[in-house]
Order: structure tokens, then sequence, then C-alpha cells
């Protein structure tokens, strides 16, 4: 059990004049859920990184509520299951106060259930597949309409794409955004038969037949393009394969959904140059508070370390998390995401994130274009995109709307009028 500091105790701590309006548990706890090890270590380490920084930062600030924050961290290791004994650890024995972590929709599909038995509070900070809307999980990254959707259109209007290749990691994710994906493109006139669709397991390391299979979609003469769902190390393989082939982003070009500047950073990217990304956030945006967050990083990461979107939706998730402590005047889960809805803080390419009673941001859609060192030339960006959790793609989703301010349901059937219980699952 955690013991309650007096407040008198935490006030001297850090310099507080003011008490708070009553005791606050301290310290207040902050789990850190990302894999350190495993197929996933090389995009989550860094976001790991990130929350210790953030925790750091806000303790040199004085901490919140009169408490310092402190960072638990644990390692899940790339193994689906072992996220929803590590957050239940968390929750149970560590007793923390909130939930920073997972990426793969795997894992927090697996930590799902466990959050919501023990009514913690998680903040995810990844791109997703949308279809899914808990009470206990606020979604920092994108859902489909805020990236699959946008650099899908920019394949259609200003690539010209006529045939598609889907390529994704096995899993929930890949096949869900590419459900939607294939819905959709079907609507915009492109033929089934010029939709080719694949996926591969994590770590998969042998590209050359998919690869082929690609090329081969063009044999007509239509442009081909690849929307890239492939998460993890895996990338390294396919990049790979593609320059072997001798394949460059002029004749196929790619658009990647999981790839960032962190995975770049192990990459050659030579044979890489001109290959997309659809994120929210690219380290290469001009603006004063992203030059500010870098040097940031930098110094407490290491020159050489760079930055990336999942990066920005912690930043921003943190400081949403602040903000509601602060207006909650506690941790207490239910008396946060009342005090969430509705909080604005700035994001890092120079607009305003607010909290949606869906659980989702708004965020600006930002299509950038690999460059040989590594990083991104933003060669789109629109405004801030409301987040929507039910796609209006597929048709059994196209019905609901999440809203847990005013209706008090991830799931709101609009023709029936009434709160459906079972979440979708695809």
């Amino acid at each position: 059990m955690k013991f309650v500091k007096t407040a008198l105790a935490s006030s001297v701590a850090f310099g507080l004049c003011a008490l708070p309006a009553f005791a606050q548990d301290c310290p207040i706890k902050v789990g850190v859920l990302h894999s350190l090890s495993g197929t996933m270590a090389i995009s989550e380490t860094t976001l790991k990184d990130t929350m210790l920084m953030l925790v750091d930062k806000q303790n040199e600030k004085g901490g919140l509520l009169g408490c310092e924050l402190e960072a638990v961290v644990v390692d899940p290791a790339s193994d689906w299951p072992l996220f929803a004994e590590k957050a239940r650890e968390l929750l149970s024995v560590e007793e923390v106060d909130v939930i920073f972590g997972a990426w793969t929709s795997v894992s927090r599909k697996s930590v799902l259930p466990v959050i919501e038995e023990l009514n913690g509070l998680m903040f995810y900070p990844v791109q997703y597949e949308g279809e899914e809307s808990s009470k206990n999980v606020f979604y920092t990254g994108a859902a489909p309409n805020q990236q699959a959707i946008p650099a899908t259109d920019y394949f259609l209007e200003e690539l010209g794409v006529e045939k598609f290749a889907l390529l994704g990691t096995d899993y929930v994710y890949p096949r869900t955004t590419n459900n939607i994906l294939e819905s959709y493109l079907k609507e915009k006139g492109i033929a089934e038969e010029d939709i080719f669709v694949n996926y591969t397991p994590f770590g998969h390391s042998d590209w050359s037949k998919i690869v082929s299979d690609v090329v081969a979609l063009g044999a007509d003469g239509k442009k081909v393009g690849v929307i890239s769902t492939i998460n993890g190390d895996a990338n390294i393989g396919f990049y790979k394969e593609l320059a072997a082939a001798g394949v460059s982003a002029d004749d196929i070009p790619v658009v990647a959904f999981s790839v960032g500047e962190e995975e770049l950073s192990g990459l050659d990217t030579t044979n890489l140059v001109g290959h997309l990304a659809a994120w929210n956030y690219f380290q290469s945006a001009d603006t004063d508070v992203n030059a500010e967050f870098i040097e940031e990083w930098k110094a407490f990461a290491g020159e050489e370390r760079v930055t990336n979107d999942p990066m920005e939706a912690h930043v921003i998730g943190f400081n949403m998390y602040v903000k509601a402590v602060e207006a909650a005047g506690t941790t207490d889960v239910d008396a946060v995401r009342d005090a969430m809805y509705g909080i604005e803080v700035p994001n890092l390419t120079g607009g305003t994130a607010t909290m949606l009673p869906n659980h989702h941001l708004t965020k600006p859609v930002l299509i950038g274009e690999i460059q040989e060192d590594g990083q991104f030339d933003i060669i789109s960006q629109t405004e801030e995109v409301p987040g929507d959790a039910w796609t209006d793609y597929l048709p059994e989703s196209a019905v609901l709307t999440s809203d847990w301010k005013e209706l008090g349901c991830g799931m709101y059937n609009t023709e029936t009028d009434s709160c459906v219980q079972i979440q979708s699952n695809y």
C-alpha cells in the first residue's frame, strides 16, 4: 500500500505555498508499459524514454498536487498476453495512478479487459484501426480518418495510383485498417482485382516473393502503390528487398503507417528516398515548440536520438493528464476522466490538441517524404481533424458513435438510440 504523506510535508518538499484541497497519496505513480525487448523494442523503447523525460520534467516543475511523480517501468517483451499480466501488476501490485503504454493493437486489446476490470486509466499513443471505444482508454494516436484515409486520398488524387498493395503484419490493426481501406477504395471506384492484400507474421524476414508479387501487379501498366501496415523490425527486411529488386519510389511508392524517424535511424535510407509515411507529427516540423522539444529530448537521451509521432502523442497525453489531475484535484480515475473532456494543449506542429468526448484527439494529418538523412520532408499537412472512433466505411460501424461525456457510451447506435454493450471484433 502507498503511504499518505502529509500535505505540509509535500508542500515543503516542492516549495509550494498552498495546501492541496485534500490529502493525496504520494508519490503519484505513472506506469510505463512498453516493450523493451522482442520485435517491438525497435519502436517502443523510445516511448519508455519519453515518459521518463516527461516525469523528470514535471518533477522539476514541482510535481503534481504537491507530490513527486514516480515512473514505474515494466517490460512486456513484445509478448501480447504478458501485456495483460504486466498491466495487472502495475494496477494491483504497484498501484499506479495511470498507465502510458502499448504499441500494437493486439497488446492494447490484451490490456483492455484488465484496466476495465480494475478501473485503471491508460493513454495509448499509437495510430490504430479505430473500431473501439473504452471509458478506460484515451487514444492519443491517429484513428483511420486521421491517417489511413487521408494517405489513401493522397495516393489517388496526387500520385494517380490505380492499383493498391495492402501489406500488413498479421494482427488486428492491419487487418481492420485494410478492411476499412478495401471498402473505401471500392467506394472510390477501384476494382476488387486491383487490390492485393497480404499479411506476414511479426519479425518476418523473407520478402522476395511478396515484393515480386507487388511488382507483377503493375504488369498491365497501371500505377501501383503500397500501403504498409507492417510493424516492428520486419520493416527492415521489406525495404531492403524493395531496394534489392530495384524498386524506387517513382516506380511503386510506399506509404507507411508504422515507419517513422526511429525506425529509419536503423536503416540505410539511400534507396528509400521518395517513399512516404503518414503521421500527425514529424521531427522536421518547423515550429518553435518543436525545436524546444527536440532540444530537450537530445539533452535527455543523446544527440543522436530522433523524435517521432508516438512520442508527440505521449507528450500530448501526459500534458493533458497533468491538466486533468490539476482540475480534478485528485488522481481518482473517474474524476480525472470527467476533467479530460475539452482539455486543450499545444501539439508540436503549431496547432492545438483537444480531447473529444469519444476519447480521441483533434490532430493534423501530415504526409512526409523520406530523405537521405532519415528525416521527412513534409509535403502535405491539414488542419486539425477530429478523431472518429467508428468508421463510416463499414456498414456496421457507420451507425455507431462514441460519447462518454453526455451519453456515457462508447458504442451508441444512432438508429436504435441505444447503447451497444458488445465491442465489434474484426
